[in-house]
């Protein structure tokens, strides 16, 4: 207490002899009176902080040069040091805020250069709390103020430094002038930044100045992967061409840390192969450059390693081999046997009909083909990738003549025997060398249906995985231009699929002549252009675009009418696929086509190329297309649906308010409209049942216009692809006994509840990975490719092409988390398994999961959810922990004597 008492009496004093009263004093007096009042009495220190201040303002503007100078550095240095503070408004300027005007007028008479600078840094911190929005003044007088040491007037004076640059950067570049001051203040502001752990103002500050290139040298170790997350992260959100800056910034900042499996991510995300190869060649560590296949795989791009990307030929061969992603049905399997999910299932075990009340059981007795067909996609999809089922692969030692497998394939009808000798290739899915053996006796079938089937499983099997041998191309070639529409088909669908995105000039010149032979059926050319479109997709290949483009043009109007007419614009879509305005030339032949089909083929076009990239222009668009109501013949309402879905599903954001809209265009929309809404739904949460987006599909799948219901029905699957989600599989349970009398409906009911159980809930269908950062091109081709069949199901799915569901293969892939050792040998090690929680930009080290349970691999993950390894004994090479990942022994690890 002791130290109180001199400040008291002094105040006392002060008190006791009142200066003489003037006139002024007398004004000052009445303010201070309000003033006080108004900060209810202000504390003694305050008091004299508040004295003393006014003094100084009354010093500055003195006659003596040197006593200015004294008054001034008090002032700067009052100021300085109450700035500490974040949350109030510094005491020394709220007692200065009369004085700004004063000061303001003041400084411009003065003639001191050098007060004045001092001057004008006093005012550009008073201009803090005191300018009018818009003038800008604390950084006009920041400009003729003293230079360097900004930083120490405290951190909310250059943030709003930073803010005032930016706007008055883009006003000079309207009036171009020049703007080297600012960027002198951008180079002093953006160190500060980044040393106080605010790298994303100095990532936004560097945007706004449009010199982000500056960031890279201020980045240090300690603060590159809070940098590059925030990089990375709002790439989604920054108009094109800024998108690939941001990234490619993010993309060196990995490079000069060698964090090559976050820079090839990054890499992939933009698409630049010349980065990849760049990456292999600057990696030098063997397991890291396997780690790097194994990502290369699971996007499903193969790459060619010549001489300089590997360091020996037996390293070449093993990472080929990786690239190749041949070791994903043994992970699969892997899987399979840890969570004991190996035993094969029937049907009846998915549709549970005991649980359902009575009167559906009577009427599923009958051995209808409908309900045999749907039993087939059923099982194939339940026992996918496992090699073993109780329908198709039953061992032949059952009866002698050899046909207990067979003979499930002619409890189906004509073109459903095709989908059932498909489904062998669905069930033996990645593992071709186990799976050609089982496919091989059906291609010598006397039955058309039968090879075409067989051919289109061949292309399954090897789809997503690359052979060395290539058996696809070698089986499937002679059958593409058979006589029999059916079988040709096949072969065109198989190759479509077993060399999706993998640009095979062989496959280019067997189709191409197909796409354009006007003697051809148009659905055979319809699925040659859809095979091309996989195959070449995202490409921009012109040869494959104009053969498509002279297909369109030479066909007739009734030919064009068909529902697989279609295709060949799906097909042209693809060539696209993100590619934004690379799509622009072929757009403008598009508007020439037949009117027929030329606005179909137009927002086909506009949807895939701008599909995953959140273009909000585009969505806008689909929507004001969907607006108008037409008359009856028009189609091309349905793909703007779907194109919202598309453009939108690129971030949390724009899925949430697409999904909003759509129940918009549920209530206002014309009856075509309707019915594309569920698949839009669909895609927007795929393998990710949200409650409320199940709940409108339930309400849709009761509804009185079939065709609504029945893509709802099958969007329900979709949503739940691969979860065993319970609630969803109580409702398809319910809609099974509802339309047990209609046999189409019946039919929509059954195929979701094989996706929903599909993999016995070890797959998903989701084509984003790597916590949602990288989209697969050939994942997201397929899903389009089914939801366009999709689009008119009675004539496709339920009339005879109903293998279309196999373009679903796709973009299955299982959603587990193996680790590896060096050796690639899988361990067992703790990882923490919760949902991911959004940290970008957080301050200090926030928790990246919540709610996690902790496991040993290999583990399940659902989408949105996050795994991290709970013991410092390994190192993972990859910091996104999915699907493949290969462990180190961490060096510097300390065994605790607990631990053990």
């Amino acid at each position: 207490m002791a130290p109180e008492h001199p400040k008291e009496s002094h105040q006392m004093d002060h008190d006791a002899q009142p200066p003489p009263p003037s006139s002024k004093s007398v004004v000052k007096d009445a303010k201070k009176k309000k003033d006080e009042k108004k900060d209810e009495d202000l504390s003694e220190e305050d008091q004299a902080l508040k004295q003393q201040l006014e003094l100084y303002v009354e010093r500055v503007q003195d006659v003596d040069p040197a006593i200015q100078k004294v008054a001034l550095e008090a002032m700067r240095e009052e100021i300085r040091t109450a700035t500490s503070s974040m949350t109030s408004v510094p005491k020394p300027l709220k007692f200065l805020r009369p004085h700004y005007g004063a000061l303001k007028s003041y400084y411009e008479k003065m003639v001191n250069a050098e007060l004045k600078r001092y001057l004008a840094d006093v005012i550009s911190v008073l201009a803090l709390t005191m300018s009018e929005d818009g003038d800008r003044e604390s950084l006009c007088f920041r400009l003729q103020g003293s230079v360097g040491d900004i930083g120490s007037w405290g951190h909310e004076y250059v943030r709003n430094l930073a803010g005032e640059i930016g706007n008055e950067f883009q006003q000079r570049q309207i009036e171009e002038q020049p703007v080297d001051d600012l960027m002198d203040l951008v180079k002093q502001i953006v160190p500060f930044h980044v040393k106080h752990n605010a790298e994303p103002e100095a990532v936004d500050l560097l945007m706004e100045v449009e010199s982000l290139d500056l960031l890279v040298e201020h980045i240090d170790k300690g603060n590159y992967k809070r940098t590059c997350s925030y990089l990375t992260s709002f790439a989604s959100y920054v108009p094109e061409p800024d998108d690939t800056l941001v990234l490619d910034i993010a993309y060196q900042l990995y490079c000069k840390f060698e964090k090559y499996p976050d820079a090839l991510r990054v890499a992939l995300r933009m698409d630049n192969t010349q980065y990849v190869k760049s990456i292999f060649a600057a990696c030098k560590d063997f397991s890291e450059k396997q780690q790097l296949c194994y990502i290369l795989a699971r996007q499903g791009i193969s790459l060619d390693l010549d001489g300089e990307l590997a360091d020996s030929n037996e390293q070449r061969d093993i990472l080929q081999e990786l690239i190749s992603n041949s070791k994903l049905s043994e992970g699969y399997l892997t899987l399979a046997r840890d969570l004991d999910v190996m035993e094969p299932k029937t049907p009846d075990d998915i549709y549970k009909a005991h649980l359902i009340d009575g009167r559906a059981s009577a009427g599923a007795s009958v051995d209808s083909a409908r309900q045999n067909l749907a039993a087939t996609f059923v099982n194939a999809f339940v026992n996918a990738g496992f090699g073993q089922d109780k329908l198709m692969t039953v061992p032949s030692t059952e009866s002698l003549t050899g046909s207990s497998s067979g003979s499930w394939l002619f409890k189906n009808k004509e073109h459903g025997k095709a989908s059932a000798a498909a489904s062998l290739g669905l069930i033996a899915l990645w593992d071709v060398d186990g799976g050609l053996p089982l496919v091989d006796k059906y291609l010598y079938s006397n039955d058309n249906h039968v090879i075409a089937g067989a051919l289109l499983a061949v292309g399954i099997v090897n789809c997503g995985v690359h052979n060395e041998c290539d058996p696809a191309y070698a089986l499937l070639c002679e059958s593409v231009n058979k006589e029999d529409p059916t079988t040709r088909i096949g072969a065109i669908m198989g190759l479509g699929l077993a060399y999706a995105g993998s640009q095979r000039e062989e496959v280019l010149k067997l189709l191409t002549p197909i796409v354009h032979d006007f003697k051809v059926g148009i659905e055979v050319a319809g699925f040659a252009a859809l095979s091309l479109g996989l195959v070449y997709v995202g490409s921009c290949n012109e040869d494959v675009a104009q053969s498509i483009i002279l297909a369109l043009m030479d066909r007739s109007e009734a030919e064009l009418g068909e529902p697989l007419a279609h295709f060949l614009c799906l097909g042209l879509g693809l060539l696209y696929l993100g590619k934004q305005d690379a799509v622009d030339a072929t757009m403008e032949v598009a508007k020439t086509l037949h009117e027929k089909i030329s606005k179909f083929c137009q927002v086909t076009l506009d949807s895939c190329a701008y599909a995953g990239t959140g273009n909000v222009l585009k969505v806008q668009a689909f929507l004001s297309l969907c607006g108008d109501h037409l008359e009856k013949g028009d189609s091309h309402q349905a793909p703007a649906v779907l194109g919202i879905a598309l453009v939108a599903m690129a971030e949390e954001l724009g899925l949430d308010m697409a999904i909003r809209s759509l129940e918009h265009l549920l209530q206002y929309g014309e009856q075509n409209i309707r019915r594309a809404v569920p698949l839009a739904l669909g895609i927007l949460s795929i393998s990710n049942p949200k409650i409320s987006v199940m709940d409108t599909l339930s309400r849709l799948s009761h509804d009185t216009d079939s065709e609504v219901a029945m893509a709802a029905t099958v969007s329900l699957g979709i949503i739940g692809a691969g979860t065993n989600n319970a609630r969803i599989a109580g409702m398809l349970r319910n809609l099974s006994s509802y339309y047990y009398k209609d046999p189409s409906l019946l039919f929509c009911v059954r195929i979701a509840q094989g996706l929903v159980h599909m993999g016995k809930g070890l797959l998903t269908l989701n084509p984003y990975h790597s916590d949602r950062f990288m989209l697969s091109n050939v994942a997201l081709a397929g899903l389009i490719s089914f939801l366009h069949g999709s689009l008119d199901m009675k004539s496709i799915i339920l009339g005879k092409y109903h293998y279309v569901l196999y373009f679903l293969v796709l973009a299955i892939q299982p959603r587990m988390l193996i680790t590896l050792d060096e050796n690639l040998k899988p361990l067992s090690v703790p990882v923490r398994v919760g949902q991911a929680v959004d940290v970008v930009g957080q301050a200090g080290r926030p928790k990246t999961i919540t709610g996690f349970q902790t496991h040993t691999t290999p583990v399940l993950l659902a989408t949105g959810d996050r795994a991290e390894l709970a013991t410092e004994k390994y190192i993972p090479l990859s910091s996104v922990l999915e699907g493949f990942v290969i462990l180190k022994l961490n060096p510097d690890y300390q065994q605790d004597h607990l631990s053990s």
